[in-house]
């Protein structure tokens, strides 16, 4: 949804943006066309493939780090607030379509998972080694998966016999458990819990949705296009409530206090079916597009 994230941003000519999922560089492409010669535009990613997508323009400038920490790392370089923050959240094509870096149920690797290689815990560290407990949560919160204590008791017993080893290991072992039918959307929904977990991404999520009250100016507007219900309802929250968590905090007359944003479009933003036919992965996107107040 490149044209709805540029519409939704109404980037100004000498306006300050920020790209907080540069990954293949698509959308930063696309914002700094829009901007003037005055105009600014700071990417994040903390993955280092995407290092190699660098823009070669001085209005651009590519921070490898998680976008959690985006209110220092602007500080840093004397920028304190900005006219827009755009985040296109989950897995970049480049990161599906890598073998080895784990994130996709279409190959066999070792289960790494990390979105930046600089961090030690993998998938394939937290199948071997958390709680029985502990899976089940991850799986039935991250993933919604239905039998989540079943999945967990059968990794838990294989490992037992020896560690897993890899991604084929998983699926010898869970096997007998796949639904006849979509068992590759359950596959899918396990990778992603374990993919959530590894990088922190929801409390990522919450870090960056929290800074932007204050890193935006008045008028400034902040797009998140998101591929998970946890994602989309704290969204959504912020927008409605100020806070991510849905707190409805009033006064004593009984006014909603606390309220930074309001909604750009009364509903999330959806892919349309053509675009769904050319971009299978756009399925499940919703986009939230709210303005500072």
């Amino acid at each position: 949804m490149l044209r709805e994230c540029l519409d939704a941003l109404q980037c100004k000519k000498d306006g300050v943006y920020v790209d907080a999922t540069f990954g293949g560089g698509g959308h930063s492409k696309a914002i700094l066309n829009a901007l003037g010669e005055n105009g600014r535009l700071l990417a994040f990613d903390r993955d280092e493939d995407a290092l190699a997508n660098t823009i070669n323009d001085s209005r651009f400038t590519l921070i490898r780090d998680n976008f959690s920490h985006m209110e220092q790392q602007l500080g840093q370089l004397g920028i304190h607030q900005v006219d827009g923050i755009l985040a296109d959240l989950g897995v970049s094509s480049h990161q599906f379509d890598v073998a080895q870096r784990g994130f996709s149920i279409r190959f066999e690797h070792d289960l790494d998972m990390r979105m930046d290689n600089r961090e030690s815990l993998t998938a394939l560290e937290i199948l071997n080694n958390y709680s029985e407990k502990e899976l089940v949560s991850i799986f039935s919160l991250y993933g919604e998966v239905r039998n989540s204590k079943s999945l967990a008791a059968a990794i838990v017993k294989k490992r037992a016999e020896h560690p897993l080893q890899g991604s084929t290991d998983l699926r010898n072992c869970i096997k007998h458990l796949m639904p006849a039918k979509d068992g590759n959307t359950w596959l899918a929904q396990i990778y992603q819990a374990l993919r959530i977990e590894i990088n922190n991404e929801l409390d990522s999520l919450r870090a960056l949705l929290d800074q932007s009250k204050k890193l935006l100016k008045r008028g400034g507007r902040i797009a998140i296009m998101s591929y998970h219900s946890l994602e989309d309802r704290m969204v959504k929250n912020l927008i409605n409530t100020g806070n991510v968590d849905g707190e409805d905090h009033r006064d004593l007359y009984g006014n909603r206090v606390g309220l930074s944003f309001h909604s750009v479009s009364r509903k999330a933003i959806v892919p349309t079916t053509e675009e769904i036919d050319r971009n299978p992965r756009s399925r499940s996107a919703k986009l939230r597009v709210a303005e500072k107040i």
